[in-house]
């Protein structure tokens, strides 16, 4: 059976040795040292190994059923879920006033990581609850505030988002939902959402649906949607729970992976709801939820990533099969471990390289996120904005590749169930769908990120990496991370500059090459973090640390990835400008 080890020694090299948070001058940081974290990531650890990890084999094989308008969750999961509230592991970075603990969303991040690869499926419902509770918190009323979020912040109440309908999915502006206004200021909501993750069950009380809907008469396409609150339950005035509202499940969809989450059709009829921030201004108020959301989903494909790793490096340290070519490492056995072998260390390689690099980009995004939320600084939060479709894209695409080659290791055993790998797999692979699909990430980020604000923000992420260079090109040692840097810095910047040129004359250049201009972002943030964590691995051996070994296996860890994974970066650009003659030469008739 498959396991799971929180990662927390990275976790903290990465917070304090890398990212130096109690330095970052950030609200709340200076309280994060050493022992707070410490403490906080092994309690998470220890629920994600011991509580998490051993019902995600259970949630894939049981999944969910829907009886007489119940969805029942698989065994297991509804105690799990009072266990998870009743330690406020949902309320984490949640406002005090509402019940929550007030930390910063960093350690939301790093507990989400392992949470999610113990068991993505489960850890869907308090995220997406998480979700729905920060757009309430973003948009809401005074009185909103109020009535929703205690109940959401302790997951008494979930949450979900309700975006996609049959006809429609990225393209919202051909909804069909509509919101009737009622004298009393409510709306009755009529329509049919799909693909709704957790939108029903049977861990909490009540679910609160944010729905976005038209209000009839308003204006045509996505500028005409808005953003309602629809309970499963509607609330009296004293707080109690009162009639059952018109939304009704009809439907679980049958899906490839994560099985354990309720993913929903769901009807509204004549629903009671109350408009969430302005009307007509619904895919505002939605973008704070999707945002976090995206960020989330980004974690998942390392989630799930360091996991398959975690077994398949297990497996080749065990499995006996074949001689290592230069001599016998096992030579009273019959075989050697499959680890000796250079293409199995190439691909294992392959897998580490990149979830530690994911996992200080996601860490330095989250830092972002809360200097920009703490500290209202405008230039942090449009850099992360900017990240943001790199980190979902990016992370999710990589992610899965590497549960594939995780998987193939086991060569055969990969591929029967009862090993566990397929799993990662499939859970993995909805990451690069949901959220918004990563082929819509790299259009987002071409075609609206790298402009935004003049460009200000893609310049100021050059002018980071220049700066990095220049600091620390007299240290002793890191020539070797920084002239990769720097190499794939300038592709990155070629891409750009080969956008501004050709896209005014022929959109189709640069949208052609999106999705490349996405994966060569991805590998200049993941040299970065690389190089980052080599100057720390590299003071830390300076000075004499106690644990040699663990800074000398990240040396080597950055030196493959400068090495073999981010010379990538020329390829991603050769593709970029050879535009989009190669891409668009077929007429559709023709393929």
């Amino acid at each position: 059976m498959p396991s799971y080890t929180a990662p927390t020694k990275d976790m903290q090299f990465i917070l304090h040795d890398v990212l130096r948070i109690t330095e970052a001058g950030i609200a709340g940081y200076a309280d994060l040292d050493r022992d707070f974290t410490a403490a906080i990531l092994e309690e998470a650890g220890k629920i994600s190994t011991e509580l998490l990890a051993p019902l995600n084999p259970v949630g894939d094989r049981e999944g969910c059923r829907l009886e007489n308008g119940i969805v029942y969750t698989p065994t297991g999961f509804k105690d799990a879920f009072e266990q998870m509230k009743e330690n406020g592991w949902p309320a984490i970075d949640m406002p005090e006033e509402y019940g929550g603990q007030g930390m910063p969303y960093i350690m939301n991040t790093a507990v989400g990581e392992m949470f999610s690869a113990a068991n993505q499926a489960f850890t869907m419902y308090q995220g997406l609850t998480h979700g729905a509770a920060s757009a309430i918190l973003a948009h809401g009323t005074d009185a909103q505030k109020q009535t929703w979020l205690p109940k959401m912040v302790s997951c008494e109440w979930t949450g979900t988002m309700n975006l996609t309908e049959p006809h429609c999915g990225t393209d919202l502006g051909l909804m069909r939902t509509r919101a009737e206004p009622q004298g009393d200021g409510s709306y009755r909501i009529t329509g049919q959402k799909i693909f709704i993750s957790a939108g029903e069950h049977d861990m909490a009380e009540n679910i609160v649906h944010l729905v976005l809907a038209r209000i009839p008469g308003g204006p045509e396409g996505i500028k005409g949607v808005s953003l309602f609150i629809v309970p499963k339950f509607l609330v009296n005035e004293d707080g109690s729970l009162g009639a059952r509202n018109g939304v009704s499940c009809g439907k679980i969809e049958e899906k490839m992976g994560i099985h354990g989450n309720a993913t929903c059709v769901m009807n509204y009829d004549a629903a009671e709801g109350y408009l969430l921030g302005e009307a007509h201004k619904g895919m505002r108020a939605m973008f704070t939820m999707m945002n976090e959301a995206r960020l989330g989903v980004g974690m998942q494909g390392l989630a799930q990533a360091e996991i398959a790793f975690q077994n398949a490096l297990a497996y080749a340290k065990d499995r006996l099969q074949g001689r290592d070519i230069t001599g016998a490492r096992n030579p009273e056995g019959p075989a050697d471990p499959l680890i000796v072998h250079p293409d199995i260390r190439r691909n294992l390689m392959e897998q580490k390289s990149f979830t530690e690099g994911a996992r200080a980009f996601l860490f330095w995004g989250a830092t972002l996120i809360d200097r920009a939320h703490r500290e209202g600084d405008a230039e942090a939060d449009g850099l992360v904005s900017l990240l943001t479709p790199v980190i979902k894209g990016f992370l999710t695409d990589k992610g899965f590749d590497m549960t594939v080659q995780a998987q193939q290791v086991y060569g055969g055993h990969g591929y029967i169930e009862e090993w566990g790998m397929s799993q990662y797999a499939r859970d993995a692979r909805i990451a690069m769908i949901y959220e918004g699909a990563n082929g819509v990430q790299a259009l987002d980020l071409v075609g609206r990120k790298l402009a935004q604000d003049g460009g200000r923000h893609v310049m100021a992420f050059f002018e980071h990496v220049k700066t990095f260079s220049k600091e620390n090109a007299g240290t002793e040692g890191m020539a070797e991370f920084l002239e990769p840097l720097k190499r794939a810095s300038k592709d990155l910047q070629g891409a750009a500059m080969y956008f501004m040129q050709e896209g005014m004359k022929n959109p189709n250049a640069a949208l052609a090459g999106s999705y490349d201009f996405m994966h060569l972002f991805g590998h200049v943030c993941l040299g970065l973090m690389w190089a980052r964590m080599a100057r720390a691995s590299l003071a830390a051996l300076a000075s004499g640390t106690a644990d040699p070994a663990f800074h000398q296996t990240k040396l080597a860890t950055a030196r493959f990835y400068m090495a073999r994974q981010l010379p990538m970066t020329a390829t991603h650009l050769a593709r970029i400008q050879s535009g989009a003659e190669p891409v668009m030469a077929l007429e559709a008739a023709n393929f």
